[in-house]
């Protein structure tokens, strides 16, 4: 029987840089850093967000942009902040895309190895509640 999501692992060439995003934008704290030992596939380093273990290794980037992607939830009046910070990393924020009102707001945003992440103010019951209700976005 599956108890929940277990961790995230997201390879990047550089964990320092991946550090100052998981911290400077997720408020992470790191809890283990292999240095240059291995117990895996490469050096890594692990993280806690909003008690959720992130894990990050070190390799080679996607080699392509997708929609794939994490959303992590805020609350909507921290939207603003939430974007300065991913600014202040110099970080590519994607245009909004079209949404039904009701579903709540979100910031895209890529890092330098193309994973996409998202911010989200909404809830799925939310958004179910919305769908419901017909009508799509234009």
């Amino acid at each position: 029987m599956i108890e929940g999501l277990s961790h995230m692992t997201f390879i990047v060439r550089d964990l320092d840089r991946m550090t100052a995003i998981l911290t400077g934008i997720f408020d992470a704290t790191e809890v283990y850093a292999s240095g240059e030992r291995t117990f895996s596939a490469s050096r890594e380093k692990f993280f806690q967000v909003g008690g959720f273990w992130i894990a990050v290794m070190e390799g080679e980037a996607l080699p392509m942009r997708s929609y794939n992607h994490v959303a992590f939830k805020i609350d909507d009046a921290e939207l603003g902040a939430y974007e300065a910070r991913i600014k202040a990393l110099g970080l590519e924020i994607l245009p909004p895309r079209t949404r039904v009102p009701g579903e709540g707001r979100s910031i895209y945003f890529y890092d330098e190895d193309n994973h996409l992440f998202e911010l989200h103010t909404g809830t799925l019951a939310e958004r179910l509640e919305r769908y419901a209700k017909g009508k799509a976005a234009v």
